[in-house]
């Protein structure tokens, strides 16, 4: 084997590639090499393009400028995939790690009792598996023997307290071993003039080993800095030739090096305002392209809102998850309504989705769901939901059968609803289809059909699956700015970089290893671990003083808590201190402000008088009187939040209960039978009418459980005085002529008949007891009573009272004193009031009371932006 040579390059400043490009050629030379012959192999692909640039102008030959894959690639033809080996694709390895998996009885019983549990220990064999197969695929084959050897030494024992983590890392470490020899192995055998490689950003275990058994001349190019100098403030120029090319940034570079900015931002909103405007500013000045490198996922998509705001395209290196895409939701959202307990919320999401659905239709069927009257078609919506149950009925089987069948049924019910046209249209959904398998073959579909499952496991699967895969977005060659991570960020010609999220969380912290493995095995079997990651870091952020200019930002606080610099960034810091350069102050970022003109929001005060509704309940008589606006948006606009298709159980949804329970009670009430008995039996009746879940009512049945004593025990001294139920849920609807023709409608929940033909009215309340005491103290101001009398005719002899069922001493009755009087006040009254809206009265928005902080309409009438407050 013949010796490596090495050479240092520079370690910071802006002539990398020239100074690389004429270490090449000189080399090449000087060794009588043939350049056309000569391999030089580079860290990452993103590198190709500035690296053969640097070298075209150095003219004459030049060698093969590649990475290790895309040299073992252009080799020879892709290595064919073996079902069930460990090959490093995520999907095909889960598949085959579960396949394992289910040989041994305990592991396959822990699928049964456990599936979500089972699916973590698959995720964690592949973590294993694969970190182990890229390990022994980075040395040479004659090493490997040896390589296994100690991987089995060191393993976690079969024994003791890690018994089961033993057990799984030795499986992990097995189906790793039996993987078979990946394209990157064709390499070895190759035998170029010479081999070159860069070593940038840390050590590259594949390229040092092909350098460690070549019998060619090797060299190896050192572009990262020593830890104690990361940064010099000089950088040489290649040759007078080069710095004559050079753009007047680059030469600034080279004499003065970068100019190295710090902003500290005040919190989240801050920091991606700040990070987009370095941005702008940056393509404003002509500096481009701009890097953003992305440490804080949340932080950047704000950023990237921001940048498409102002129009400024992205070209987006880092992707994000598949699932996270609107085409994933479609499929997802299907799977979730094709269950059998799926909830109509989500089949009306999944409804949604589908193309070419009549809006009018969706909007009358989820209308009859909700409960409510809709002017659509009811046999059209039945149609509509008839054919999404035949779309649904392949995936909603209760049986098992293999996943490649169910794979069928999905991709057929994709077809048949025509959602499969709009995913081969679009970028994700094209995406979407490859690691779902759909098209062509994929390796691990083998065993896809050998896995026999149920729904529930193909869905949870197609979950998985898309959640472990990446959504690259079409690339933009003429995209201005790059978002990229840190570890492709540097080596590349960017005129700006622009790093937010550089504080002590998010630059810095490195992922842990993978957990069967641990930091200490990894570390000695020569594997990703803490301390490597963290000098990857390092290096990487100490490359990224090549640029021109770059930007550091980072936030005071995150939430309550202050945040203070990287300990990278504090290194960096310090060793550009102790070089000569400075230190760059950290500068308060403070956003450019516009003086705007006032657009005060004035109270809203609409008018409608050929809009006003021709009957009028309590309720709207109440919206009325507690806020013009709040009537008018409710009642005039017809406007309501829609109901929750299966929200769970509040103590209205009780109220509602309570009433049916008590209506059926003395609708139906045999004095021949125990009261407590039919009581009972009436809550149960209650509960079928309405088809309640019996487990969501629990907690009120047993409120209800502890009423009924007290309630047949205050029926009874009531009925002992002489009053008798007479009716309940009874509709009533007068047109007094005062009125001019509107109409008075409401439903009473009880009338008793009391002795000498008295009359009470009583209205059964779920709410604070304390606060019908407050309404009934000014009776002028209680509407509904007063309502509710006025339409039984305002008798002298008729008594009101609210019947409070749920206070602790419930049941207890709140009177409205002589309510008489205030149905005959309240009906002159309201008189009034509609005349004064039919002339076309405004209807204003009053924002006062504890009305305001549970309207509906509060958005509507801007209450929080008027200018009076």
């Amino acid at each position: 084997m013949a010796s490596i040579e090495r050479i240092s390059l520079p370690a910071a400043g802006a002539d990398l590639w020239p100074t690389l490009a004429a270490e090449v050629q000189g080399w090449l030379a000087g060794h009588g090499l043939p350049a056309q012959d000569a391999v030089l192999l580079l860290p990452f692909a993103a590198l190709l393009a500035p690296a053969r640039a640097a070298l075209a102008l150095q003219g004459g030959w030049q060698p093969r400028v590649e990475t290790a894959l895309t040299l073992a690639a252009a080799l020879a033809p892709p290595v064919a995939a073996v079902a069930g080996a460990c090959c490093g694709e995520t999907v095909a390895d889960r598949l085959g790690a579960a396949t394992l998996l289910r040989g041994p009885a305990w592991a396959a019983a822990w699928e049964r009792t456990d599936p979500a549990g089972f699916a973590r220990i698959v995720a964690a064999v592949v973590e294993a598996a694969q970190a182990l197969r890229t390990g022994a695929f980075e040395r040479a084959p004659e090493h490997r023997a040896a390589y296994w050897a100690e991987a089995r030494a060191g393993s976690l024992p079969l024994t003791g307290p890690a018994a089961t983590e033993g057990a799984l890392l030795r499986l992990a470490l097995e189906w790793a071993a039996e993987a078979p020899p990946p394209a990157t192995d064709r390499l070895f055998a190759h035998r170029p003039a010479a081999w070159i490689a860069l070593r940038l950003g840390g050590p590259d275990a594949l390229a040092e080993a092909l350098l460690g058994r070549a019998e060619v001349p090797s060299l190896q190019l050192l572009a990262d800095p020593p830890d104690d100098a990361p940064f010099a403030p000089v950088a040489r120029a290649a040759s007078a030739a080069q710095a004559a090319q050079a753009s007047p940034a680059e030469r600034h570079a080279a004499v003065a090096g970068p100019r190295l900015e710090r902003l500290l931002c005040d919190d989240f909103e801050a920091e991606a305002q700040a990070a987009a405007c370095a941005v702008i500013d940056a393509l404003n000045a002509g500096r481009t392209p701009v890097a953003l490198v992305a440490l804080d996922r949340e932080l950047l998509r704000r950023v990237r809102a921001l940048l498409a705001r102002a129009q400024v395209p992205v070209l987006d290196e880092t992707g994000w998850r598949l699932d996270t895409t609107r085409a994933a939701a479609d499929v997802l959202s299907l799977l979730q309504a094709a269950r059998p307990q799926a909830t109509a919320d989500s089949r009306l999401d999944w409804l949604k989705t589908l193309p070419d659905v009549p809006a009018a239709d969706l909007d009358t069927l989820e209308a009859l769901w909700r409960g409510r009257r809709h002017p659509g078609r009811r046999d059209r919506a039945d149609a509509l939901w008839n054919r999404a149950q035949a779309l649904l009925r392949p995936l909603a089987g209760g049986g098992r059968q293999p996943l490649a069948a169910w794979l069928a049924a999905l991709e057929a019910v994709l077809r048949d609803s025509g959602v499969w046209d709009r995913l081969t249209a679009d970028a994700a959904g094209q995406q979407l289809l490859a690691a779902l398998g759909f098209g062509a073959r994929a390796p691990w579909q083998a065993l896809a059909e050998s896995w026999v499952t149920d729904a529930a496991g193909c869905a949870a699967w197609v979950e998985s699956t898309l959640g472990s895969a990446a959504f690259l977005p079409p690339p933009d060659a003429d995209a201005p700015v790059v978002l990229t991570p840190l570890a492709r960020a540097f080596g590349r010609p960017f005129a700006e970089i622009v790093v937010p999220g550089a504080d002590e969380r998010r630059l810095g912290r490195t992922e842990p290893a993978p957990s069967l493995l641990g930091d200490a095995l990894a570390a000695r079997l020569g594997l990703d671990h803490a301390a490597a990651r963290r000098q990857r870091q390092r290096l990487a952020l100490a490359q990224l003083l090549r640029a021109p200019r770059l930007t550091l930002l980072r936030r005071r606080r995150e939430d309550d808590e202050p945040l203070g610099d990287s300990p990278d960034v504090e290194w960096l810091l310090l060793a550009h201190e102790q070089a000569g350069a400075g230190m760059p102050p950290l500068r308060d970022w403070q956003p450019s402000q516009r003086r705007l003109p006032r657009r005060p929001v004035p109270r809203p005060q609409p008018c409608a008088p050929d809009a006003l509704p021709a009957v009028l309940s309590a309720s709207q008589l109440e919206a009325l009187r507690q806020c013009p606006y709040r009537f008018y948006v409710r009642t005039v606009l017809g406007l309501d939040e829609p109901e929750e298709l299966d929200a769970e159980l509040v103590k209205r949804d009780y109220g509602t209960w309570l009433h049916a329970a008590l209506h059926h009670f003395h609708s139906r009430r045999d004095p021949a039978r125990p009261d407590a008995l039919q009581l009972d039996e009436a809550a149960d009746a209650a509960t079928r009418a309405l088809a309640l879940d019996e487990a969501d009512l629990l907690p009120y049945r047993a409120g209800f459980e502890a009423l009924a004593p007290a309630y047949l025990a205050w029926l009874g001294e009531r009925e002992a005085l002489g009053w008798r139920w007479q009716s309940g849920e009874t509709d009533h609807d007068i047109a007094p002529p005062a009125l001019g023709g509107l109409r008075l409608r409401g439903r009473i929940d009880r009338l008793d008949l009391g002795p000498g033909g008295a009359r009470a009215l009583l209205d059964y309340k779920t709410g604070s007891a304390q606060a019908l005491v407050r309404r009934v103290k000014q009776p002028l101001e209680d509407t509904q009573l007063a309502f509710y009398a006025a339409l039984l005719g305002g008798d002298e002899r008729l008594t009101a009272a609210y019947l409070a069922l749920d206070d602790a001493d419930a049941p207890r009755e709140i009177e409205h004193p002589a309510v008489h009087r205030s149905a005959a006040a309240l009906l002159p009254a309201l008189a009034d009031e509609w005349a004064r809206l039919r002339q076309g009265a405004p209807m204003p928005a009053l924002g006062e009371g504890a009305v305001c902080d549970t309207c509906e309409a509060r958005g509507l009438c801007r209450r929080d932006h008027w200018a009076a407050r």
